[in-house]
C-alpha cells in the first residue's frame, strides 16, 4: 500500500470516528448540552431557511403577537344531560374546524396536575447518568429517554429532549419506570389513571357528535369496552432555553398518530403552534386546562370528517418549557378503519385499515414529516 494510500485511508476512518462521536454526544440529548455551556446552536440543530420558524408563511414572531384562541369544551357541560346537546355542537365545531379545543372543567384535581408537572422537571433536572439509565433506540421499549423527534433518523435535530412512559397495562410497565425522583412514579400513576378516564369520556362524546349513537347511554359499555383497553403513551416533553430560537424548533410540523391527544400544557410558557388558514399561529395557554387535538387514527375512524392537524413547537432563549401529553389510542395490534356507519355512496371511504403497530414500523424506517404516515394510508377516491 502507497503511503499515500494509506495516509487517506486513516483520514477517512479518523473522520468516520470523529463523526460517531458528534452522533454520541447529540444523542445525549439537549439539556446534556446545555449543561455543558453552549452559547450556539450546533449544526445538527439548525434548519434549511425555508423550515425554520421565522421563514415568510411560517413567521415565528407574527405568530406570537397573533395569539390563538382555541374553541373552549365545558366538560362539565359535556356530563350534564341538560346540557350535553349544545356542548356536543360545539364539540363538533371544533372538531370539524380547528381539530382542536381546549378543555375546562375536567374534573382533575389540581394537585395532581401539578404534582406531575413537577416530578416531570425533577426528572429532567436529575443528573445527566441518571437520566441515561433509561436512554433507549427502542421504539416500542415500556420508559424511553430520549431526545429530537426519532434520533434514530432525523437528519436534522430538535430542540427536545422526551421521557416516554408506557401506562398500559399499568402493573406490567410501572416496574421499569423511573425509581427517581421519588415523587415520579407515584405522581405518573395518578395522573395516568385520572387521564384516561377523562380521554374514554370524552371519547365517548366524540362518538356521539359523529352521529354514531342516539344517546350516552346506548353506548356506555360498548365504547369502553372498544377503548378502554387501548394504548397510552405519556410523554413528558423538556425544551431547555434555546441561544438561537429563531434557527431551530422544539417539534418539527407534525400530526399526533392516535385517536386523541391530552396535551398538559407549560402555563407560563407559550410554545404550541397550529396551522390554521394557512398560518402558524401560538394557542395562549388556559389555567389548569388541557389542550386536545385530534390524531390520525381518529381522522381514519371518522372517515375524514374530523382531521387531524400539523402542530408545532417553537423555542425561546428565556426560559425552559415542560409539558406533558397523553396520547390514546386502541391496542397495539388492533385495526383503525373508517367507521362503517360513516361510508356511504356519497361519502365513499376514504383511508385503508391501519394500526399502531405499523405506524411505529412507518417511523423506524423514514423520517416522519408533516402528515406523511396518513398520507400513506389514503385511497384515490
Amino acid at each position: 500500500m502507497s503511503p499515500t494510500l494509506s495516509y487517506a485511508a486513516v483520514e477517512a476512518r479518523n473522520e468516520k470516528e470523529a463523526q460517531k462521536r458528534e452522533i454520541r454526544r447529540y444523542h445525549k440529548g439537549v439539556k446534556h448540552l446545555c449543561e455543558n455551556g453552549i452559547t450556539k446552536v450546533p449544526t445538527k440543530y439548525i434548519l434549511p431557511v425555508s423550515d425554520r420558524p421565522t421563514n415568510v408563511g411560517g413567521d415565528h414572531h407574527n405568530a406570537q403577537n397573533h395569539g390563538l384562541k382555541l374553541p373552549v369544551i365545558d366538560f362539565a357541560l359535556l356530563m350534564q344531560a341538560s346540557t350535553r346537546s349544545h356542548a356536543l355542537q360545539s364539540l363538533t365545531k371544533a372538531c370539524e374546524e380547528f381539530g382542536f379545543f381546549q378543555l375546562v372543567n375536567h374534573g382533575i384535581e389540581r394537585d395532581v396536575i401539578l404534582d406531575m408537572i413537577e416530578a416531570s422537571r425533577s426528572f429532567f433536572n436529575l443528573s445527566f447518568e441518571e437520566r441515561a439509565k433509561y436512554m433507549s433506540a427502542d421504539m416500542r421499549a415500556p420508559v424511553r429517554c430520549g431526545t429530537s423527534f426519532n434520533q434514530n433518523i432525523d437528519g436534522v435535530f430538535c430542540w427536545r429532549d422526551f421521557l416516554k412512559l408506557n401506562c398500559h397495562p399499568l402493573s406490567d410497565v410501572l416496574p421499569f419506570w423511573p425509581s427517581s425522583p421519588l415523587n415520579l412514579r407515584e405522581a405518573a400513576v395518578k395522573y395516568s389513571k385520572q387521564v384516561k378516564f377523562l380521554y374514554l369520556m370524552v371519547m365517548e362524546a366524540i362518538v356521539e357528535s359523529l352521529g354514531l349513537t342516539k344517546t350516552a347511554s346506548e353506548i356506555g359499555s360498548g365504547l369502553r369496552e372498544m377503548f378502554e383497553d387501548g394504548s397510552q403513551l405519556m410523554v413528558v416533553n423538556c425544551y431547555p432555553d434555546c441561544p438561537e430560537p429563531d434557527l431551530t424548533l422544539g417539534m418539527p410540523p407534525h400530526s399526533d398518530y392516535g385517536l386523541l391527544t391530552l396535551l398538559l400544557q407549560d402555563e407560563h410558557v407559550k410554545g404550541l403552534q397550529i396551522q390554521h388558514g394557512g398560518r402558524w399561529l401560538t394557542v395562549d395557554p388556559i389555567p389548569n386546562s388541557f389542550v386536545v387535538n385530534v390524531g390520525d387514527h381518529l381522522e381514519i375512524f371518522s372517515n375524514g370528517r374530523y382531521k387531524s392537524v400539523l402542530h408545532r413547537v417553537v423555542v425561546n432563549s428565556v426560559k425552559s418549557r415542560i409539558s406533558v401529553a397523553s396520547l390514546h389510542s386502541r391496542p397495539l395490534h388492533s385495526v383503525i378503519r373508517p367507521s362503517p356507519e360513516l361510508v356511504d355512496e356519497a361519502n365513499p371511504r376514504r383511508y385503508m385499515d391501519t394500526d399502531f403497530a405499523t405506524f411505529l414500523d412507518y417511523m423506524n424506517s423514514c423520517e416522519h414529516k408533516s402528515k406523511n404516515f396518513l398520507d400513506s394510508r389514503k385511497l384515490n377516491t
